[in-house]
């Protein structure tokens, strides 16, 4: 993905600056600064102006950008991060946490499958379970009726 952002802002190798490649895009064309405005802009000092894309990135999105392995640790995170990069790891979170979901489906689906599977040896339907159920209630009703009976009299 880096290297096609860079194939589409200029193929020389010198347009990215830092020690780590596809992060931080400058305005200098070939990798040569002009004047001591382009200077500023190579290196990460206040004096950067960032692109109209570029973003500093939340607490959250540091944790995005991790666990989505663009990089080790929050600390290797730079000041500002592109918006193509937050949404790319964005996305890979995304496709992650669905791959969780499906797989949790599927085991939620067996453990079903099992249990009802144990039940039905054990003869516990839900039928014979609801019959019961509706017995004790309607015994329930008939020593309440009973008692209240044996009180009126």
């Amino acid at each position: 993905m880096l290297r096609v952002l860079g194939g589409m802002l200029g193929r020389s190798r010198g347009l990215w600056r830092g020690a780590q490649p596809g992060l931080h895009p400058t305005r200098a064309v070939g990798g040569k600064a002009k004047g001591a405005e382009d200077a500023a802009l190579q290196t990460a000092e206040p004096g950067y102006k960032t692109f109209q894309h570029d973003r500093k990135p939340t607490n959250f999105d540091k944790k995005v950008l991790v666990w989505a392995g663009r990089f080790k640790r929050e600390e290797d995170i730079p000041k500002h991060i592109s918006s193509e990069v937050l949404e790319a790891a964005r996305s890979n979170i995304r496709i992650k946490v669905c791959y969780i979901m499906i797989a949790l489906t599927v085991v939620g689906c067996l453990a079903m499958v099992i249990t009802g599977k144990e039940a039905a040896k054990k003869d516990q339907t839900l039928v014979r379970l609801n019959v019961e159920k509706k017995s004790r209630w309607r015994a329930e009703v008939e020593k309440e009726q009973e008692a209240a009976v044996g009180k009126a009299q």
